[in-house]
């Protein structure tokens, strides 16, 4: 997923923001060993804003430091419960259950890497 989404970035001129519930250390571990800081814009980490999903205000926050208008957000998740709560502020969920049905999910929306 993180080559895919590199090359989406890459491709497109897309923005990365990440939104996370990780204690601190889990989240810098992760930052630091798959190099996210090299292609992730924003992170908002619940260890940070101190909000966790599904907290309304941790997807509002996400759009506020992204400064991007909900309807042009798309967001991917493996947990249904989130997608629901980001979709309630008009945010476009994809349903993350692999790495081929996200695939043909981002292509169903022009996204193809």
């Amino acid at each position: 997923m993180i080559e895919l989404v590199r090359k989406l970035k890459a491709k497109y001129g897309l923005k990365i923001v990440v939104v996370s519930n990780e204690a601190r250390e889990l989240n810098t571990y992760r930052i630091h060993q798959f190099k996210l800081d090299g292609f992730v814009d924003s992170f908002i980490s619940s260890c940070f804003v101190h909000i966790r999903k599904p907290d309304l205000d941790i997807f509002s926050i996400a759009l506020d430091i992204a400064q991007t208008p909900a309807r042009q957000v798309l967001y991917i998740e493996d947990t249904p419960m989130f997608i629901g709560i980001a979709e309630s502020l008009g945010i476009r969920g994809i349903l993350h259950t692999g790495y081929n049905s996200t695939c043909a999910e981002l292509a169903l929306l022009g996204l193809i890497a």
